[in-house]
């Protein structure tokens, strides 16, 4: 399996605390899974197979801060930002393509417990929920299969796991396909588990019997690791770390604090604050 590399930042002020750097990549170079830890250009670098949401995890639980992710990869990589209809499922997958393989890291919550199939499908229309995507993404029409099956859909990914919380946090590795190729397109979480084909139902071959879709996103292009600048949001003056717990708009998502009128001032506008 390839290793990523994730940019991870945390909110560690204009001058990080040397020891918190220290014990946090000396953490993380302890852990089996990531090749290499560094603080560079203001943010850990970590090459790694273990799921982005656990390095995170694992970021957090030691410098006593809070991590975001900030870049995927340092080869071309996408992003689905996952819903259901009703919006009780909803979580973030992330693409990553090295040659002939692709990786699909993510964390969803609010899943049914127990296995789903994962499959990159056709189109990228969400007029009707999850319901308007098409079929498996299979430009070769090939028969439903395994991710490492010889003959498959490009699109097979195979089986996510949600606990018994109803989270899943996984990094699949496919073949077959890239990113330039499902760019527009979608992501898909099904109602139930992927037979990869060895079933005895007639759908075995079409979708490995696995249901409807439950949850699905649009597959956008995103930003590798030190491609995305961005620390703040300079129209609501949301800072990138605080962004991961507000909603993308609407009420809660604006910063009381920031960009508001300056009674002193004749009613400027306060700079947004600053990373």
């Amino acid at each position: 399996m390839f290793s990523t590399k994730l940019e991870v930042l945390v909110n560690l002020g204009e001058t990080p605390d040397q020891k918190i750097l220290e014990k946090t990549i000396n953490e993380l170079k302890s852990q089996d899974g990531v090749k290499q830890a560094e603080f560079k250009n203001g943010a850990f670098v970590v090459d790694t197979v273990l799921p982005s949401s656990v390095v995170l995890d694992m970021v957090s639980r030691s410098s006593g801060k809070r991590a975001v992710l900030q870049g995927f990869g340092d080869t071309q990589s996408a992003v689905a930002m996952i819903f259901s209809p009703d919006s009780s499922i909803l979580g973030v997958i992330r693409l990553q393509q090295q040659g002939a393989a692709l990786a699909a890291d993510g964390s969803v919550d609010g899943l049914p417990p127990g296995k789903h199939g994962l499959h990159l499908r056709e189109a990228g229309d969400l007029s009707q929920g999850c319901a308007g995507l098409g079929g498996h993404y299979n430009p070769a029409g090939a028969p439903h299969g395994a991710p490492d099956s010889e003959h498959r859909h490009a699109g097979d990914l195979g089986n996510i796991e949600a606990d018994e919380r109803g989270r899943a946090t996984f990094r699949i590795v496919g073949h077959g396909v890239t990113i330039a190729e499902i760019i527009g397109r979608s992501i898909a979480i099904t109602e139930r588990a992927d037979d990869l084909g060895r079933g005895s139902s007639p759908a075995s071959k079409i979708d490995g019997d696995s249901g409807p879709p439950i949850a699905c996103g649009i597959i956008a292009r995103s930003a590798g690791v030190f491609e995305n600048p961005k620390r703040i949001c300079a129209c609501d003056g949301v800072v990138v770390w605080d962004e991961r717990d507000r909603p993308l708009a609407g009420k809660g998502r604006r910063v009381d604090s920031c960009c508001k009128k300056d009674g002193d001032k004749k009613g400027e506008q306060k700079p947004c604050c600053k990373v």
